[in-house]
């Protein structure tokens, strides 16, 4: 009888109260597009789309809305059909942006508007609308809206974004709409005017700059390997362009953070070997940080906003991988980043009381992160730092300690010592005389100097010692069999294993080296 009581019946009420108006809403939505294919005056057209663009925002209303028909008659107000005609009637620019935003609206909610798009080959159109708003003040939100669409198409639809790569030259398109967003000067190359007078984009500067770089990140996903010479010019060109956008800072601190967020994010994308021009060599009239004779902004900023990350304390895969990724990268494949990176966050060392993971400066930072609860997290900041010790196991246990390590060394088969797989040059890090006098007393699991401590067994009997090695025995033991723990080896090989085949390897070893002597 509870299935028919008045919680019940308040709830069918209330459900159908939902679909009727979900009715409603979609007969108005039909409604309105009726109206919008005829022609009405721009103030009418205007009012429909921003009624259209609320009700679209409902995934149910747009269900029998969603048809070819109804995409042409919004892609007709924005301006798509039309290849020839440049945007010169001011007039009709507010109809043509509320058109885009209700075709972003109802392409990210509905996965039939998406097929209808490969169908009416929207890409290229707004491709084609794209190269209509360059060079062109008044039609900033166009470009904008038309490019959060591109990033939209490029994102939900794959063959959209292979379409964008291959077919529409689209790298080049949106590459020339983030330049323009940001108003780059070119003195040489792939290099662009630095003004430090420079006053900070506007809001709908940044706001373009940001869907630019957006759908140039989805583009050019997969772009590891360069083949062609002109794939390679285009990816310096691109990353000279996003040196600038690091250089350059948005109306507020949100802003300039979430600019440079989609900035390394598209970096993460550019062919390490492109990303050189990150560093271009720095003229006698500039004040900037330089490093053996290059520009090192860039990468100062790329360093102070990692740090920022690491300091919110929060989305540190989100926020943070992207970033640590990219330095490492820079660092294992140009001298200059990784030496200059080097100086900044692994200084030579003078005081080693504390423990590496303690203190406020950006190593004691990253060592934190090498035992983090996040798998991907931990991995990262520990592979940033062996990177940074030139991939050789005891630099890096100098600045971090064995235990914080013992994971990287772990999964990379380094316990017992050595080298990574890449090469380095050959320079050799100097000590200070602080840190070679206290050398001797460093414990090198914590990485600190300790004080000596007492030895509990020199005042044991050998009966008594005998009988605590006994007792620690036995526990292991037992433990082992409860199979709690599972004793551990390092193979000649530096990798783990099961103790047993650790020490029977360790003796396959020997017997071979003395067979071979």
């Amino acid at each position: 009888m509870e299935a028919f009581g008045p919680e019940s019946h308040s709830r069918s009420v209330a459900e159908q109260g939902r679909k009727q108006r979900s009715l409603v809403s979609q007969k108005l939505c039909e409604g309105i597009l009726n109206i919008l294919e005829k022609d009405t005056k721009t103030s009418c057209q205007v009012a429909c789309l921003e009624a259209l663009r609320i009700l679209s925002r409902d995934k149910k209303v747009l269900v029998p809305v969603t048809t070819k028909r109804n995409m042409q008659i919004l892609m007709k107000l924005a301006k798509l059909d039309t290849v020839e005609d440049p945007l010169e009637r001011v007039s009709e620019f507010p109809v043509i942006v509320e058109a885009l935003k209700c075709l972003c609206n109802i392409i990210f909610n509905s996965s039939v508007a998406q097929k209808l798009s490969l169908e009416l080959n929207l890409a290229a159109m707004l491709c084609n609308l794209l190269q209509k708003c360059k060079d062109r003040q008044l039609v900033d939100d166009i470009k904008c809206f038309d490019l959060r669409l591109l990033f939209l198409l490029s994102l939900l639809h794959t063959d959209i974004r292979a379409q964008l790569r291959q077919e529409l030259q689209g790298v080049q398109v949106l590459t020339q709409a983030l330049e323009s967003s940001l108003s780059v000067r070119w003195t040489e190359e792939y290099k662009a005017a630095e003004d430090r007078d420079r006053l900070p984009l506007s809001l709908q500067e940044t706001d373009c700059a940001i869907e630019a770089l957006k759908a140039l990140f989805n583009v050019t996903l997969d772009s590891w390997n360069v083949h062609s010479k002109n794939e390679s010019h285009q990816f310096r060109y691109m990353a000279a362009i996003l040196r600038h956008c690091l250089l350059t800072t948005g109306p507020t601190e949100e802003k300039t953070e979430e600019l440079h967020s989609n900035a390394v994010n598209l970096l993460s994308n550019v062919p390490v070997s492109c990303l050189d021009v990150l560093i271009n060599p720095s003229s006698q009239e500039e004040t900037d940080i330089k490093y053996n004779g290059m520009n090192m902004g860039a990468i100062q900023i790329l360093l102070d906003f990692m740090e920022k990350r690491i300091d919110k304390g929060s989305s540190y895969r989100e926020g943070l991988t992207p970033v640590l990724s990219l330095l490492t990268e820079c660092c294992r494949t140009h001298r200059n980043i990784r030496k200059f990176i080097k100086a900044q966050v692994l200084p030579p060392l003078r005081d080693v009381s504390n423990r590496p993971e303690v203190g406020t400066t950006v190593r004691n930072k990253l060592v934190r992160l090498m035992t983090h609860v996040d798998l991907g997290v931990k991995q990262i900041a520990a592979e940033f730092l062996f990177v940074l010790c030139k991939e050789r196991v005891d630099s890096l246990l100098k600045y971090t300690g064995y235990g914080n390590a013992a994971g990287l060394l772990a999964a990379r088969g380094l316990l017992a010592g050595g080298r990574g797989d890449h090469w380095y040059s050959d320079d050799e890090d100097t000590d200070t005389e602080e840190y070679k006098s206290a050398k001797p007393n460093i414990n090198l699991i914590t990485g600190h100097l300790e004080e000596p401590m007492p030895n509990p067994m020199d005042e044991m009997t050998e009966e008594q010692k005998e009988y605590e090695a006994m007792k620690l025995v036995n526990m292991f033991d037992k433990l082992s069999r409860d199979e709690l723990i599972k004793p551990m080896g390092v193979r000649p090989d530096g990798t783990m294993a099961p103790l047993e085949e650790a020490v029977s390897q360790y003796h396959i070893s020997k017997q071979e080296s003395s067979d071979s002597d």
